[in-house]
């Protein structure tokens, strides 16, 4: 094990660096804050920055779907200290293949954040509306775009006056905003369309036929994320998210000039897609009517993607694969169900996947959305913390696994 110092910043690494000032282990054991250890992964297929919650992710060899099975018994030959650390989300793991690594040691989770939302479609103006009633005490101001004006003075004239009869309550301000000033915030949140089916169209997965025209619409935002050196979050809330944040970490890492990856736009941690948290919902929804199935609202999971390869598990520690099957084609075909009324599925999803999981994710609670894994934006439970990232590792059983396979695999052919 080497122990370097760079600035105020301690670092480990199981490899030697010329570049970076060694020290000694009991100097590097004196480490109050926070501790980074310090590896090289492929870009694009690895994390810039990651929360180290277990021994075990210092010792991967790739990453992947693998991320999301706990790995017992392996921090083994580590200094008592170090274990110690891991154990308090005290160290951090940095990829020092990215250009940019060296930024993340100078950053930190604001107290409260700035979110700009861009697109107040159905979905977006309930997304701003929960924020405003909700975020009190984590958003210091909500910033609002949209492509048509009449959009951005409706919502600042509505959001505004939401208020409690409560005095002494704080209510972020809803503030229009430039197209220029989106990305001066520590989160921005995509929720324009280029096209939602309407009703009655014959569109079994609603989410792929938003795909193409979605990829087009984010690819100018992606670029000017780079072009503004961002260092906040890329919420991606359009359907289907996980492709998006995909398509907006291809496009945000290309050179303008020439369209080559350079890897110095966004990172791979700093874009999460927000579709997963309604699929659960939907899941506990369909579960608490059955007394065979409610077991799902306590011990239950949700993965994947906000579509057809969803994965629902019913229960980890007793998984049922005819359960968690049942639960995943009622999850996934929920919104066709509301369709069937005549009405778009919009409400759920804006506050479930939106309002709340982003409230979640600024809180630093768990929550549901996709994150990069290995060149896939995979959606899991996780929670973002002072050491980044920490995505949930739970003991899963091997036909679980396979399911989570699969649907990776898909992801990953698909984009």
């Amino acid at each position: 094990m080497f122990y370097y110092q760079l600035g105020e910043k301690i670092l480990v690494s199981f490899s030697s660096y010329g570049d970076l000032q060694e020290i000694s282990e009991n100097a590097a054991a004196r480490c109050q804050g926070m501790l980074y250890f310090v590896m090289e992964g492929d870009l694009g297929k690895w994390r810039r920055s990651f929360c180290l919650s277990e021994p075990g992710l210092m010792f991967l060899k790739e990453e992947g779907i693998h991320l999301l099975k706990r790995q017992e018994g392996c921090g083994e030959g580590l200094p008592p200290w170090l274990l110690a650390k891991i154990r308090e989300g005290k160290v951090m793991g940095l990829n020092r293949s990215y250009p940019s690594w060296k930024e993340v040691l100078c950053q930190s989770l604001p107290q409260k954040w700035r979110v700009h939302v861009f697109g107040l479609g159905d979905v977006g103006g309930i997304l701003v509306t929960g924020l405003r009633l909700l975020g009190g005490d984590s958003i210091s101001q909500i910033g609002i775009y949209d492509r048509k004006e009449e959009k951005v003075r409706r919502w600042e004239y509505e959001a505004n006056q939401i208020l409690s009869p409560v005095e002494g309550q704080f209510f972020p301000p809803v503030t229009g905003i430039g197209k220029e000033e989106l990305f001066d915030c520590d989160m921005f949140v995509f929720c324009a369309s280029a096209k939602v089916p309407a009703v009655g169209e014959d569109a079994k997965d609603v989410r792929m036929v938003q795909f193409e025209g979605n990829c087009g619409l984010l690819q100018p935002y992606a670029q000017m994320a780079r072009e503004k050196g961002f260092q906040g979050i890329f919420a991606v809330v359009s359907d289907p998210v996980d492709l998006l944040c995909k398509s907006v970490f291809i496009d945000s890492n290309k050179k303008p000039e020439t369209g080559a990856m350079d890897y110095k736009g966004l990172a791979p941690e700093q874009i999460r897609g927000y579709g997963l948290g309604v699929m659960h919902a939907r899941a506990a929804y369909y579960a608490g009517q059955n007394p065979r199935t409610r077991h799902y609202l306590r011990e239950g999971r949700a993965y994947g993607p906000h579509g057809k390869d969803l994965v629902i598990a019913d229960c980890i520690e007793n998984y049922n694969e005819d359960i968690s099957m049942y639960l995943t084609a009622k999850a996934r075909n929920a919104n066709l169900e509301v369709r069937e009324t005549g009405f778009k599925p919009y409400v759920a999803p804006a506050l479930s996947s939106g309002s709340l999981s982003i409230l979640a994710t600024i809180r630093g609670d768990w929550h549901y959305s996709a994150t990069f894994m290995g060149g896939v934006y995979m959606g899991a439970r996780n929670r973002l913390t002072a050491a980044g990232t920490e995505v949930e590792r739970l003991p899963l059983p091997d036909s679980l696994m396979e399911r989570l396979r699969q649907t990776y695999e898909r992801l990953a052919e698909i984009i």
